[in-house]
């Protein structure tokens, strides 16, 4: 199991796989849910058996900005959901946004319990229709 989602984080984190394949693919395994923290360059994810499976990855060298830009994240999370906006880009977007953390509908959180991904991301970030 761990292998599949250091395999699946590295993959994410190349550009070489889209959110949607990411998400599937932890959810296959069971994972409940992951953090990301920009600031840490650490990605959780939340196991089944109530264990925990950090992975870094290396932090932005031009920082996060400090105002925070709702319309940019939106932009951002629309771009990852529609397969338009790989993983790289999208933590550079939402950290030129002034994100700490993944957006979603819990601080820092994306669970991964079926379609409530995009559901309460969505929500969290509402777009215009």
């Amino acid at each position: 199991m761990l292998a599949t989602i250091r395999s699946t984080f590295e993959a994410s984190n190349q550009g070489s796989i889209h959110f949607g394949q990411v998400i599937s693919q932890l959810m296959r395994l069971g994972v409940e849910s992951y953090q990301v923290d920009y600031r840490s360059g650490r990605t959780t994810y939340y196991l089944p058996d109530g264990n925990t499976a950090d992975f870094l990855f290396e932090r932005s060298q031009h920082g996060i900005h400090d105002a925070f830009d709702g319309d940019a994240v939106r932009a951002a999370i629309r771009g990852a959901q529609e397969g338009h906006v790989m993983y790289p880009e999208f933590k550079r977007l939402t950290q030129q946004a002034g994100c700490v953390a993944t957006p979603s509908g819990s601080p820092g959180a994306m669970w991964t319990t079926g379609a409530a991904v995009v559901n309460r991301m969505s929500s969290a970030f509402p777009t215009e229709k």
